[in-house]
């Protein structure tokens, strides 16, 4: 499922340490990498070389660090609008999944700031796996996916099961958030999975590949308890669908009202203190 991964490195975060510790993983220990550096448009031409050997580096330094079969990597260095040029390269190579480093910025500040990994995960629907500057990077034995009854869930746990189908002493944790916006004390309750239909059915797949399961349910603001389960259970991996809402005209376009709004996403990539995978499908 997860054949080709796009990493796109500026030099500065922990994205090669989240690619490190995922070619741990026995089912992706085959996948082909290709390691992306983007040289910005602004840069005054007088300084254009100097940037280009800069980024050169950039990609010699993350291969050399990942320590990857060197059959099974490449490396692209191009100039653009680093945003746009992840999406394109992203959709050349066929990527299953695009790992970028992200400051954590909220709505906002990314809009203002000119967020590259917030703007990608906008414009592409293909996984997007981010790591936060402040977040340490884990050996990734416990995912846990946050389940309703929508395809990007559904997609969420695919992807948890190809990863943990060959981790001995890998955890997949469920969870099912009743929405409550009143701002009541959350409650959380561990339950067999035949309890809650949503769970039922996930349990049931994660069993047929032997993946330990446990199912939670609680009630609260969804972001807030799926940031606080994460935490409670010492996630090493948080994945979470993002249906796109977005009109068929609208595609190729930035959803500035989607950036501006409630959006259960950004909230978590934001607020979580793990590397949270965000899968996409359309409705």
């Amino acid at each position: 499922m997860i054949e080709k991964i796009l990493l796109a490195v500026s030099g500065l975060g922990h994205a090669e340490e989240m690619l490190k510790s995922l070619k741990d993983v026995p089912s992706i220990q085959r996948a082909k990498v290709t390691v992306l550096h983007v040289v910005p448009d602004q840069v005054i031409a007088e300084n254009m070389t100097a940037k280009w050997e800069e980024g050169g580096k950039i990609l010699a330094n993350a291969i050399q660090y990942l320590s990857l079969d060197p059959s099974r990597v490449s490396s692209i260095l191009r100039q653009g609008d680093p945003k746009t040029v992840v999406c394109q390269v992203a959709d050349e190579i066929e990527a299953d999944l695009i790992i970028m480093g992200s400051r954590g910025l909220k709505r906002l500040q990314s809009i203002l700031s000119n967020s590259v990994s917030q703007y990608v995960f906008q414009l592409s629907s293909r996984p997007m796996l981010l790591v936060k500057d402040d977040v340490y990077v884990k050996r990734i034995n416990r995912i846990m996916v946050a389940m309703d009854n929508s395809e990007a869930a559904k997609h969420c746990l695919s992807l948890a099961l190809f990863l943990l189908r060959d981790i001995k002493g890998g955890e997949l944790l469920l969870a099912n958030i009743n929405t409550d916006l009143r701002g009541k004390a959350s409650e959380r309750h561990e339950i067999s999975s035949e309890h809650s239909p949503v769970l039922a059915a996930a349990a049931a797949e994660a069993k047929k590949y032997g993946v330990p399961v446990r199912c939670v349910v609680s009630s609260g603001k969804p972001g807030e308890e799926i940031c606080r389960l994460a935490d409670e259970w010492k996630v090493d991996l948080l994945l979470l669908g993002s249906p796109d809402r977005r009109p068929t005209i609208a595609k190729s376009l930035v959803d500035i009202d989607r950036l501006l709004g409630a959006s259960l996403s950004d909230y978590v990539r934001v607020n979580a203190n793990c590397p949270v995978l965000l899968a996409r499908t359309v409705d």
